[in-house]
This record gives C-alpha cells, structure tokens and sequence, in this order.
C-alpha cells in the first residue's frame, strides 16, 4: 500500500522532502529518488540482496514520507463507517483493517490501513501523495458527526522491520510480547528505550512490524534496531525491493492496480466492501451497481518465459487474433522466483488460470500464463 507516482509536476518542482531519517541513509549509501515529494532511498548497496534478505532474514524500511491521520470523538466508529467501504465501528481495540476510501462513482481515492486505538480513537496511514486528499474527503464526510479529524502526519516517522527473522530483531529491543502481538494489530510500548506504537502489519508477505515513533527519535529507534539485527543479516532497504516483494506477494500499489479508475472489485479488493451498513457509505449505489453487474474486466497474475518482464503499460494480447484484451500494471523478474511475473487487468473471460495469453514487450510478443495470485506464499 504504498502510492507509486514519483514526484513531478508542469510547474517548476519544488525540493523534495526529507524524512528524519535522510541523514542515516546518506551515511549508508542510499541512492535516492524523488517519490511523492520526497527524498526517498531507492537501494543502498544492491536491491536483490535487500529482496533476498528480506525474504530469508530481515530488512528494515524508512517509510516515514506515508501519511498519519488521527480522527477522534464519540461518533468517530459511526463516522468512518460513512466515510470508509468497510466497518472500523466492528474494529476491536488494538486491532487494524485493511480500507478503501472511494469516491461517490466508485473510483479508489486511496486505500488505507485502519487502526483503532481506544474506544474513540482511531489511526489511519495513507499514501504519500494521497494524504490531502484523504484528509479532505473525510472532514466532508463526518461533518454532522461528533468527530475530528487531524492531519498527525509531521508527528510521526515510520520504521518497518520484515522478514522471517524479524520478530527476533525487534524483541531484542523491546519489552513488549510479541508473541501475544497479533497479525494486524497494534499495541503502545517501549522500544530502544522510547514510547513508540508497535504494529504487526506490512507490505511484503512476510511477518513483520511497523514502529510508529517520534520524528526525533526515530534515528535512535533505527540504529538500535540496526544494531539488533546485524547477528541476524539485517539489511536497510530501499523502494526498489519494496516494490518487488509486494508483487510477489500480489499485494495491489496504489497509482498502478488501485486508481480513481478502478473500483475494489476491479482490484480483487471487493471483500472489503460491506453494504447495508446503517446510514450507507459513501460509493454505495455505484459499488452496488458495479457489483451486480459483474466485472468487465478482471485483475490477474501473468508469468511469462525467458528474462523479459513485462512493464507497466504493456498490451495483454489474444493470442490467436492479436486484439488487445488488457493492461499491464506492474511486472519484474522476481527475485524469489527467478521468472517474470506481472499483475494485469484483462476482459472478463480471459481470467482462469491456465489461460494463454501473449504480452507486446517493446514490439514482440511474449507468451504468458494466468496464474492465481499471490505469487509468493510464506
């Protein structure tokens, strides 16, 4: 779940933002690009050993350009489940929800993850670059509501740990039981010695946490961990793997499988859409609509032979007549697979797997199969 537009603009660009945590990856040797208007580390030495230490030992993420939106008050469950696709009122304390805010067509402004921290509190992490619009939609939306919304994101940076080795690195630098720490949950604790918010979430289909912890001590909450992990093949790791380890997991970013154009069930996302709910949503008639009307087209994986990896963009074709029946949107070689694969919209019709189908790489045509996703299992 995190937004892929790079920073750009027709108008003259501003710098880019720089997390807390720039200083450290300069001395890491990060290689740096503009993403959503900020800074951000691409790789640091090679982004296969990042993806590989990630899936066997550990990797550690900046992930501090995400947005942080706290929205509170007596009415903030009833609220959000106006605002959101799903239900956060069902949403137990100290638990999370994967969302989706849409707008009144439909369309996917963002997709989110949903904390609840106490009865009237919640905590909601968006895109980069959809923060503003998020923050926006949802004081329209609980308008009318004894509830509040507040913009936290300068409050908060954000460190990720994942991978298989990752519960041992982050219990050697905290009190905190992570057994008891349930997949999607979050819990306040003590971690280098700072008060941080510790959830079991990720990004990249391995167990795994996120450090919620002050922009100021987010350099002493990183070295330690650091520090933690070195016995355990910790590597820091840039966007570059991010990238890679979601789509083998087939894990939808939002400005390639999620856009304004795609609606949950275009995504394969439709299960987290409740209808009925007291008071509606807000996209309830459209998504309705949608839903009764089937899908027109439909989110696959694709692998493909040899080393040429499909790319953002490129035709999915009939291999017999050569029509287009689909999209690309994201596609490499996996590095845990060692073939390419590619997630792609195609026509309804054409999404068994076991489907043939040919994809135009720069001009010739790859032959490529329809495969369930996720791609990678734990």
């Amino acid at each position: 779940m995190t937004s892929s537009r790079p920073f750009s603009s027709g108008r003259l660009a501003t710098a880019p933002k720089k997390t807390p945590l720039y200083p450290i990856h300069v001395e890491f040797g990060a290689r740096f690009t503009d993403f959503a208007g900020w800074s951000m580390p691409v790789r640091y030495a090679s982004e296969l050993a990042e993806h590989r230490a990630v899936r066997t030992a550990a990797g550690m993420f900046d992930l501090s350009h995400m947005g942080e939106i706290e929205l509170s008050g007596p009415e903030v469950g009833r609220a959000l489940d106006y605002a959101l696709v799903n239900e956060p009122s069902k949403i137990a304390v100290g638990r999370a929800r994967y969302s989706m805010l849409v707008h009144e067509t439909g369309g996917v402004l963002d997709d989110l993850v949903v904390y609840r921290l106490a009865e009237a509190e919640y905590l909601i992490v968006a895109n980069a670059d959809n923060v503003q619009i998020v923050c926006s939609a949802l004081r329209d939306r609980i308008d009318g509501y004894s509830a509040t919304v507040r913009d936290a994101s300068g409050d908060w940076a954000l460190i990720a740990v994942q991978g298989p080795k990752s519960a041992v690195v982050v219990g050697d630098v905290t009190d905190t039981g992570l057994a008891s720490l349930k997949y999607y949950a979050i819990t306040p604790a003590r971690l280098a010695d700072r008060d941080v918010l510790l959830a079991r979430t990720g990004y990249t289909g391995e167990d795994g946490f996120e450090i919620f912890c002050r922009p100021d001590e987010a350099s002493i909450v990183w070295h330690a961990v650091s520090d933690a992990g070195k016995p355990h093949d910790l590597l820091p790791c840039g966007l570059a793997c991010r990238d890679t380890l979601r789509l083998e997991a087939g894990m939808p970013l939002y400005g390639q499988e999620v856009t304004v154009r795609t609606t949950p069930f275009d995504a394969g996302q439709g299960r987290v859409v409740v209808f009925g709910k007291p008071g509606g949503f807000v996209g309830e008639e459209a998504l309705a609509a949608r839903y009764a009307a089937g899908p027109t087209r439909v989110l696959v994986g694709l692998t493909t032979a040899g080393q040429r990896a499909p790319r953002c963009g490129y035709a999915v074709l009939d291999p017999d007549s050569g029509d287009p029946i689909g999209e690309v949107t994201s596609g490499a070689l996996s590095p845990a697979l060692g073939y390419p694969i590619a997630m792609a919209y195609v026509a309804a019709g054409w999404q068994e797997p076991g489907t043939k189908v040919v994809v135009d790489i720069r001009g010739s045509g790859v032959a490529a199969t329809v495969v369930r996703l996720p791609f990678y299992h734990r």
